[in-house]
């Protein structure tokens, strides 16, 4: 489902992703761990575009993110075209990004409806089922600020399941919560996770990754320093970057 080759990035003359290399499958949980500054958010928005790759190659079921080849050549797509393609990949930010001004089935709504043209009816009729999947059932006349962050989050997790996304990209779901709260998020995942839904999830939650991920990667400085099996990484990483990482979080 997406494939890294070579990824690369820049800010300036800082270069953040410095040759990022991997693959997610179908119906597979990528988790991604790392320092502050690894590039871990970055690549993440790159999957989706919202940021701009300057080297290499990056592909979402089979098609180049942001760009189309011909010859030898890779042209950049047109905004029309990079937000159809955008719409196709939930994202769930870690500040939750909820529109304040309008109520939860609002916020669920407006993009099938604007985006999609899916009828409104039909729209309001899978909100409240995706409501019911998320524990908020009821809830639709609220509005954001009557809700606790990890409510706030699982009507973002919602809004982007909404969509019907061949992708759902996590980005630190949890770290803006109360820990307390951070159960709830966690479980909707574990859930979507079951469905099959595939995930590329930047965490710290390191029980999370190490239960529902399929591969763990961690990165440092801009690199994949270490991928595989979770459970195996997290008890016995090979490198000695990962093992300092690991003693500090664990």
């Amino acid at each position: 489902m997406v494939r890294a080759e070579g990824v690369r990035k820049r800010f300036g003359v800082t270069e953040v992703l410095k040759g990022i290399d991997l693959e997610v499958g179908r119906g597979e949980v990528l988790c991604v761990i790392g320092p502050s500054g690894s590039g871990k958010s970055t690549l993440l928005r790159c999957i989706n575009h919202l940021e701009k790759i300057h080297g290499g190659r990056l592909s979402v079921d089979g098609e180049l993110v942001g760009y189309q080849q011909r010859g030898d050549r890779l042209y950049e797509l047109r905004e029309r075209e990079v937000a159809r393609k955008r719409a196709e990949i939930g994202m769930v930010f870690q500040h939750f990004n909820l529109f304040p001004h309008m109520t939860v089935l609002g916020n669920i709504i407006e993009a099938p409806c604007r985006v999609k043209k899916v009828a409104r009816d039909e729209a309001i009729e899978r909100a409240k089922r995706l409501l019911d999947q998320v524990g908020l059932a009821g809830r639709e006349d609220t509005y954001p600020r009557q809700l606790s962050g990890g409510q706030q989050q699982r009507v973002a997790i919602a809004r982007a399941l909404a969509m019907e996304p061949k992708l759902m990209l996590f980005d630190e779901p949890t770290s803006a919560l109360d820990p307390e709260l951070v159960g709830d998020v966690l479980d909707v995942m574990r859930d979507l996770a079951r469905s099959g839904m595939t995930m590329f999830v930047v965490t710290h939650e390191m029980g999370f990754a190490r239960e529902v991920g399929d591969k763990l990667v961690f990165m440092d400085d801009g690199v994949v320093v270490e991928a595989g099996v979770p459970r195996d990484v997290i008890a016995n990483p090979q490198h000695e970057r990962t093992r300092n990482f690991l003693s500090k979080v664990l």
